[in-house]
């Protein structure tokens, strides 16, 4: 029997626990594939600011985060690499308030270490033997790779077009392909996996980000939070260490 009651006791003791732990917070946001090493930075601080809160992130192509949304993928913040896949979100009516530009990001060649096809210029893309691999035209980076090709003169015949900027730079620094077109920041956070090469006539053509709250959030006031962590100073600093220039 004293045994008995010393198992009760127990009992309630963890059920009592299990009552008492702390209520989650949990925070999804869609992104582009770019912002994935500055968005997991800045979402493990967020979290650590905000004990109880946990931030979930989706990374992928915005396009492809686009076509998801309108088709009723449930997500609180939206964070696109460009304004023209927030601007298929908010004409299917699913912001809750105007987007806010946070950041900026311009395109670079990246071969593999030693550059053994020699690849100097975006002309040099267009060298026979050289594959070349780059986004799909309706993928942000993809429709920036467009505008180069028009202000230097040249149509790229690629021998792949990738879904997301992270597929081009594993296509590079698998060896699976000789070159790529990425964003700076992917550039810089592949370090020595790759060479960059950099394209002057990149230079006018600047994606810029914009980020929203969803109207469908359950957790507007946390996505509010995390938005206001992300054009605060530290998600600032922490974009620039990225590479992101500002919006």
């Amino acid at each position: 029997m004293k045994h008995l009651s010393l198992l009760v006791a127990l009992l309630l003791t963890l059920v009592a626990g299990c009552r008492n732990a702390p209520a989650t917070d949990s925070l999804m946001v869609f992104a582009a594939a770019s912002l994935k090493s500055a968005f997991t930075e800045i979402g493990a601080q967020f979290e650590k600011d905000r004990p109880g809160t946990r931030v979930e992130f989706s990374f992928a192509g915005s396009s492809d985060l686009a076509t998801q949304l309108t088709q009723g993928a449930r997500a609180d913040v939206f964070a696109a690499a460009d304004a023209a896949n927030m601007d298929k979100v908010a004409t299917a009516g699913l912001l809750a308030g105007d987007p806010v530009n946070f950041a900026s990001n311009t395109l670079t060649i990246i071969v593999q270490p030693g550059n053994p096809k020699n690849v100097r210029t975006f002309c040099d893309l267009n060298r026979g033997g050289t594959s070349v691999v780059v986004c799909a035209p309706q993928v942000p980076c993809g429709s920036a790779t467009k505008k180069v090709e028009q202000a230097a003169g040249i149509d790229l015949n690629p021998v792949s077009e990738e879904s997301s900027v992270t597929d081009v730079l594993n296509k590079v620094t698998s060896g699976q392909a000789d070159a790529g077109i990425v964003y700076v920041t992917d550039a810089r956070g592949a370090g020595a996996r790759i060479v960059e090469v950099p394209i002057p006539e990149a230079a006018d053509v600047v994606n810029v980000y914009p980020i929203a709250t969803l109207k469908d959030s359950s957790q507007r006031g946390l996505a509010q939070g995390f938005i206001a962590a992300v054009t605060g100073e530290a998600g600032q600093r922490v974009l620039s260490e990225a590479g992101f220039g500002r919006p």
